[in-house]
């Protein structure tokens, strides 16, 4: 009878102890998500500050200079963002290998990942270097033209050196190590402030530069990060165990054919994102000049909310990358899981800071002393708390975006893109905006709908992927 209880008593318990299994496995991946992710947030935080450190900087020259480096950095984004795309492949094909224990694999992602950071510098500085006559054509103002030509002439030189060392900091981020990337990029900011100080304002004996001063300072700082980041995967360890950059002159087809069929789709989809953002504000500019400001406003907080989210996309890419490497379906799953529910708690505590000082933020970008910004003010605020369901959605898709890359799938999450974008995004936006006569709040409700739209079906192809052999 006691044998009987006993065998019983185990039966009953069996379930309980898997559950209490899963449940501490759980604990530790979302510790360890949490452990990769902080110092990758706080990085593009980093990068935050040190453009925003520098728009205050040329604030103070001029009211146009500022007006021409926000263009010329518009400008210049677009022209990077091919190559940021393409080199955000490194983090996955190198999770991957490192899951597998593939050293070999794990350096080549580095190695071509520089290849291509240097072959990608050569159009995209081709490009800023004849930004005034692109921007002439495209009907800007001369004298805007001008100074935005002014800075790119000091800022071109640095895409060279700011791709690579976002080459080195996704090797970094796949081996689990992220944080010299982040202590380098946090170093970065009061170089960068004091470069820009000396260069711009004609300090310490030297010429008033300006802009070109600004841009110039930047690329300083760009190369100086890059050398940076050499250092560390060179010779400090863990990194320099990898022999990261062993036969670094040597080329290797398959892995840029693999960069290429990861990052490409990656890269396209940013540009239809940027795209449709940059549609969006011709449609706010033609209901009104404050529906425009208003819609600019919350779009560079969208913007700052998505660079953060992020971070915690690529480390979904990583874990997700580890656990797929090492033929780990469960552990695929639990790392998307972990990394979600850390960006769910990231993004909705934003969100409620965000509609809890709304007024107050808005007035840091516009002020009070502005024609007609009582209004102004009043709208983008009313627009913070329309994008709320944007604001937290953007991190889900983020992050399904992320692991799915981890699982090496970017073409079809592409054609998600243009569908929920384009198809259903604008339409609705220009539907609700301009044809119900909702406005720019009818602009930001269809921004949601496609957003909410896109992350669903990045989802469902995640889960869909996670269920079959890798």
């Amino acid at each position: 009878m006691d044998k009987l209880v006993k065998t019983k008593s185990a039966f009953i318990s069996r379930p309980e102890g898997m559950r209490r299994a899963a449940i501490g496995r759980f604990a530790i991946e979302l510790g360890e998500t949490a452990k990769l992710a902080w110092p990758m947030v706080l990085t593009q935080v980093a990068q935050i500050a040190m453009m925003t450190t520098d728009l205050a900087f040329i604030g103070r020259i001029s009211a146009e200079a500022l007006a021409a480096a926000a263009l010329a950095g518009r400008f210049y984004l677009i022209s990077v963002t091919f190559g940021v795309g393409l080199l955000s492949a490194i983090a996955p094909l190198a999770a991957r290998a490192f899951g597998k224990n593939n050293l070999g694999a794990v350096r080549r992602s580095l190695r071509m990942g520089l290849w291509a950071a240097l072959i990608l510098s050569f159009p995209i500085i081709a490009v800023a270097l004849r930004a005034e006559q692109i921007l002439l054509a495209l009907g800007q103002a001369p004298d805007v033209a001008q100074l935005a030509q002014q800075y790119l002439f000091g800022l071109a030189f640095g895409a060279a050196p700011a791709l690579a060392f976002l080459a080195i900091r996704s090797f970094m981020g796949a081996v689990n190590r992220p944080q010299p990337a982040f202590w380098i990029t946090l170093l970065a900011i009061p170089l960068n402030a004091l470069l820009v100080y000396i260069l711009a304002y004609g300090k310490l004996g030297l010429p008033r530069l300006e802009l070109f001063g600004a841009g110039l300072a930047t690329t300083l700082v760009n190369c100086s990060m890059f050398l940076a980041g050499l250092w560390f995967a060179a010779l400090r360890r863990p990194f320099r165990d990898y022999h990261a950059l062993a036969h670094l002159w040597r080329f290797d087809w398959r892995t840029m054919r693999q960069l290429i069929a990861i990052g490409t789709p990656i890269s396209i989809a940013s540009l239809i994102e940027s795209g449709l953002f940059w549609a969006t504000s011709l449609l706010a500019g033609s209901i009104s000049t404050g529906a425009l400001a208003a819609h600019q406003i919350v779009v560079q907080i969208a913007a700052i909310l998505f660079m953060i989210y992020l971070g915690v996309g690529t480390a979904a890419a990583v874990r997700v990358g580890h656990a797929a490497g090492r033929n780990d379906r469960a552990g695929v799953k639990r790392a998307n899981l972990a990394a979600m529910l850390l960006g769910i708690v990231i993004a909705a505590t934003l969100t409620l800071t965000l509609i809890a000082a709304r007024f107050e933020i808005v007035e840091l970008f516009l002020g009070r002393s502005a024609r007609d910004s009582e209004a102004t003010i009043s709208l983008a605020a009313k627009l913070l708390v329309v994008a709320a369901t944007l604001f937290i959605i953007d991190a889900v898709q983020c992050i399904a975006a992320g692991g799915l890359r981890g699982l090496k799938d970017t073409r079809v999450p592409l054609l998600f893109s243009a569908i929920a974008w384009w198809l259903i995004g604008f339409s609705l936006s220009y539907w609700l905006g301009l044809e119900i006569g909702l406005g720019v709040v009818g602009i930001w409700i269809g921004l949601s709908t496609g957003v909410t739209t896109y992350a669903a079906l990045l989802v469902l192809r995640f889960r869909h992927l996670a269920s079959r052999p890798f």
